[in-house]
């Protein structure tokens, strides 16, 4: 097993320790600066963060909603219901319209970003997992280790970026977020989200977030309610985090890895 695989194993595993004594890619800790309320229905499957509030998609078929949310109170100001057979997925903002994506019914809609009005839809192949972008593209993960490249006006595939860590393909990638050049991804069914150089797909650093999720008899099933959830306020340059039916959302700060000296070695 090469190196980064088993780093990843471990982190899949939660094994902190483990993943730090890796030095190929920066591994980094994590501080929680301040945390806010989080509905505990509500399956996380897309996230971000605009003009003062978050913005959620959920999901499970019959329970698949768009959601605009009070930051401080965790207050729904405005919701709009996704009817079966659809299961929602990632969301993503640009410009006036807001994006969202469905698992396995290869299609997407498109809604007026303030009124949540549908106007339209979207067609693609496979699976649809989630979806972020910069000022140019739309990116969007499918759970395999490619990230398509879209174009907002058309949502047509353009491009395409193949995620690897240590050369080897990185599977299970979900939600995503734009940070300061870099896409941030959550490792489903880890404590992971990875840092990726979009314009190689290398992973550049791991965020190992072990010990933020809440106890295992604190959610209806600890399996599936995992971390995901990422979104970033530019502004003010603040992270948040959360997970499926967590009770919290977080805003963290990064904590770079340990330096150690060549003769501490």
């Amino acid at each position: 097993m090469k190196r980064l695989t088993f780093l990843l194993a471990l982190l899949l595993l939660g094994c902190a320790n483990a993943a730090m004594a890796q030095d190929a890619i920066p591994v980094y800790g994590y501080q929680i600066v301040q945390k806010y309320p989080h509905d505990t229905k509500a399956y996380t499957e897309g996230f971000f963060y605009l003009n003062g509030y978050f913005y959620e998609a959920t999901g499970t078929v019959g329970e698949s909603q768009v959601r605009k949310v009070d930051v401080k109170t965790g207050e729904v100001l405005q919701k709009l219901d996704l009817p079966p057979p659809d299961y929602g997925e990632g969301i993503v903002a640009w410009k006036n319209r807001l994006m969202e994506l469905t698992w396995q019914s290869h299609h997407g809609f498109i809604y007026d970003l303030k009124t949540f009005k549908k106007l339209g839809t979207f067609e693609y192949p496979g699976e649809g997992w989630a979806l972020t972008a910069d000022n140019k593209h739309i990116y969007m993960s499918d759970g395999t280790p490619t990230i398509r490249v879209l174009d907002p006006a058309t949502l047509k595939q353009v491009g395409q970026i193949d995620v690897t860590a240590n050369g080897q393909p990185l599977h299970n990638l979900n939600e995503l977020e734009w940070v300061k050049g870099q896409i941030y991804a959550n490792v489903w069914l880890s404590n992971a989200i990875v840092r990726i150089d979009p314009a190689s797909g290398k992973v550049v650093g791991v965020i190992n977030l072990t010990g933020l999720a809440p106890k295992p008899g604190d959610t209806p099933d600890p399996t599936n309610d995992v971390l995901n959830g990422i979104a970033y306020d530019a502004k003010q340059d603040r992270l948040f985090v959360t997970g499926k039916r967590w009770p919290w959302i977080y805003e963290i700060k990064l904590v770079p890895p340990a330096v150690t000296s060549p003769a501490a070695k």
